[in-house]
């Protein structure tokens, strides 16, 4: 096997106010000797979504993908058994919208265009979680409302009045810490929203300022005596700034960070809970979720960066051409790894692709070249999709009945193509 792998000393150098680190890493090179990848399932185009709005949620153990499309001029929810095509269920969402949903946590736009007055609902990104033990999607539509499905069949679980204009995804988890799930929801003004799994109201908040991005739902941890959160991001401060508010929509801490963040996710590391912010100067920075200290702040490369999933020890982040893994204790870049010259990577997402029951990092460009990887970085395959253009993170689904997971890549048409790995 010929595998390239390069060790070089990465000087990472700013101004003494951003506090950008200094990093050792390995780059590892594409192996030109990956296993071979195949398309085994493509589904329709989904009209309506430009492919970053879908999710995958199991059904008495069969993979549903689902997403958000628009149908004789209405906007729906649309659930496509993997593998087979069929249609397992359409759930409209009612009510004509001439607006845009906000951002997405990716620097995309999160929601979906309407048609103009009188046109399909502006929705946001899906979430598919679990509430009360069933499977459920949830999404906010541009007008301002919370709706949550059952990913069974489809029928509406609740739908909740936000108070303001919305299209942001929203998030999923035990804020509580009492087991049960509870539902985040924020609107473009201002505006949180909780509410339990009945959708009945926990708390709510209004801030200063915008929001267009996501909010993330941090759950607590009694045994490492680690409370959970919620945090949001808003526009006001230069460039913005982060709110921690409690399970009864209190702020506990705010802070502004250094970084302008186009995306960000909530992160395990040896050392408690961490707020990634993946910044429009290619800046990676984290924040303590216990207090909003910042913990460090390192250079990656001069354009920006998108935060994708993470382990207990590291964070994934894709930019142009190149996908890092960072240490979440201390800022080190553990390896890097370049393909695709300098196209754009969607944030980079983790799956068991080989079976071999490792959970690691798989990413996808906006050309639509698929790189799976092992947690050292390691090319696991390699796979181009074909003339596609592709603004989402790779989803995962068994999809060919074998127990293990393939990779889909939904295309801007809304056209998923599985690949077994």
């Amino acid at each position: 096997m010929d595998r390239r792998v390069l060790f070089a000393t990465l000087i990472l150098v700013a101004g003494g106010a951003t506090g950008v680190g200094v990093a050792l890493f390995a780059f590892v090179g594409v192996d030109d000797a990956a296993t071979e990848a195949t398309v085994v399932w493509e589904s329709d185009p989904a009209a309506g979504d430009d492919g970053t709005g879908a999710v995958v949620a199991t059904v008495d153990g069969d993979p549903l993908l689902l997403r958000p499309a628009v149908e004789n001029g209405s906007r729906v929810v649309r659930a496509t058994v993997a593998g087979s095509g069929e249609t397992a269920w359409t759930a409209p969402v009612a009510g004509p919208d001439a607006e845009r949903g906000g951002g997405d946590g990716s620097g995309d736009a999160d929601g979906n265009d309407s048609d103009g007055d009188g046109g399909p609902v502006g929705v946001s990104r899906l979430t598919a979680a679990t509430l009360g033990g069933d499977p459920v999607v949830a999404l906010t539509t541009a007008r301002g409302e919370l709706v949550v499905v059952d990913a069974t069949d489809g029928t509406e679980r609740f739908a909740v009045d936000l108070g303001g204009p919305s299209g942001l995804r929203p998030a999923v988890g035990d804020l509580t810490g009492d087991g049960s799930p509870e539902v985040a929801a924020v609107t473009t003004d201002g505006g949180v929203r909780v509410v339990d799994g009945d959708g009945e109201a926990l708390a709510e908040a209004s801030l200063s300022g915008e929001i267009d991005r996501r909010p993330l739902l941090v759950e607590p941890d009694a045994e490492d005596d680690e409370r959970g959160g919620l945090a949001v991001l808003t526009t006001a401060g230069s460039p913005a700034t982060v709110h921690m508010l409690d399970e009864r929509g209190r702020t506990r801490w705010t802070t502004a960070p250094s970084v302008n963040p186009l995306s960000w996710n909530a992160a395990d590391s040896r050392d408690g809970p961490v707020l990634a912010l993946g910044g429009a100067n290619g800046n990676l920075e984290t924040v303590e979720t216990s207090d909003g200290s910042d913990r460090y702040e390192v250079k990656l490369q001069d354009r920006p960066v998108a935060v994708g999933d993470a382990d207990p020890g590291r964070v994934y982040v894709g930019g142009s051409g190149s996908v890092w893994a960072v240490d979440l204790l201390d800022g080190e870049v553990v390896w890097k790894q370049q393909y695709g010259a300098s196209t754009r990577i969607t944030e980079p997402r983790m799956g068991d692709v080989d079976g071999d029951g490792e959970i690691a990092p798989v990413v996808v460009n906006r050309d639509g070249e698929v790189l799976a990887m092992t947690q050292t970085g390691e090319v696991i395959t390699r796979f181009d999709a074909g003339d596609v253009v592709v603004y989402g993170g790779p989803l995962f689904a068994d999809v060919t009945g074998d127990e293990g997971d393939e990779v889909i890549v939904v295309a801007d048409d809304g056209t998923a193509i599985a690949i077994d790995t």
